[in-house]
């Protein structure tokens, strides 16, 4: 496993990373899931060095070695992807996000035009200001936690939904939301060793950066200015998602300018991950 590093930032904030790739491949910056760390793409990093690819993985705010960013939204987010690009000293690169990180893929895409050449939205939350897309997220994880009235309510909805540390995420506590391609996936020693490595990571400073990404998610798009994309961008979606519904994924593709959607018919929301790195590939055979 590489080695953890950090970023200090102006603001006193810190941004925790890990480099997975060797420094001549082409950099792809990943943006993790909700609840997620820099841990996510570890299972990845074989194929993705075999394919030329560097993934980067940093933990957003509130996670990981990150520090917590209260009131934090999608353009901070995507601000942070391109202080790291600069502390690597990346000029052109392209942006991956899982789950709820796919927006901040794309976010900076739209924030740096000149510097994206692809950008992947792999089972992603869309445009929660869009009244369809955001009646099929779950309630007591989601729909409690933008209920709330405040931050702090939103952090005991949260762990009422998920247990202290997400402990209901284990020993079973995904039965019922996984399609039969993601237990496939929960069953392959690779990617659980990776995921429970990174376990511990998505609550070092609590629910704060769940809160903070469900927060900032259910604000909807209107920061985003999706007309200044320039890139090539793939909405990559599993037909069986039971956790983000593939119609956020059709609907993501009709707004998003350039977007070239790709349904696999028998993925969930765990198993689309395989094929990423394909992907990635194919759309940088388009740059």
């Amino acid at each position: 496993m590489p080695a953890d590093q950090v970023l200090r930032l102006a603001d006193d904030r810190v941004i925790g990373f890990v480099d997975y790739g060797p420094g001549d491949a082409t950099p792809v910056l990943w943006c993790h899931g909700a609840p997620g760390s820099r841990f996510e793409p570890a299972w990845l990093q074989r194929a993705a060095t075999a394919a030329g690819l560097r993934i980067v993985a940093m933990d957003r705010p509130g996670y990981g070695l990150s520090t917590p960013q209260p009131g934090r939204g999608i353009g901070d987010g995507a601000r942070d992807v391109l202080l790291l690009a600069e502390h690597l000293r990346v000029e052109r690169f392209v942006t991956v996000g899982v789950s709820t990180g796919g927006v901040y893929a794309l976010a900076t895409a739209a924030r740096a035009p000149d510097r994206v050449i692809a950008a992947l939205m792999c089972c992603a939350v869309g445009d929660m200001s869009w009244p369809p897309g955001r009646a099929t997220m779950h309630g007591p994880q989601v729909h409690a936690v933008w209920d709330a009235p405040d931050r702090v309510a939103a952090m005991a909805a949260a762990t009422d939904a998920y247990g202290d540390g997400f402990s209901k995420l284990l020993g079973g506590g995904m039965s019922g939301v996984l399609a039969p391609s993601d237990e496939d996936m929960f069953a392959d020693s690779a990617w659980m060793s990776a995921a429970m490595n990174g376990f511990s990571a998505m609550s070092t400073f609590g629910m704060a950066g769940y809160v903070d990404d469900r927060i900032a998610d259910g604000r909807g798009w209107g920061e985003l200015d999706l007309h200044a994309i320039a890139c090539p961008v793939t909405v990559l979606h599993g037909e069986l998602d039971r956790i983000v519904d593939v119609m956020q994924a059709r609907h993501t593709a009709d707004a998003v300018p350039n977007a070239r959607l790709v349904v696999v018919a028998d993925a969930g929301h765990f198993s689309i991950e395989r094929d990423i790195v394909d992907q990635i590939v194919q759309l940088c055979d388009k740059t």
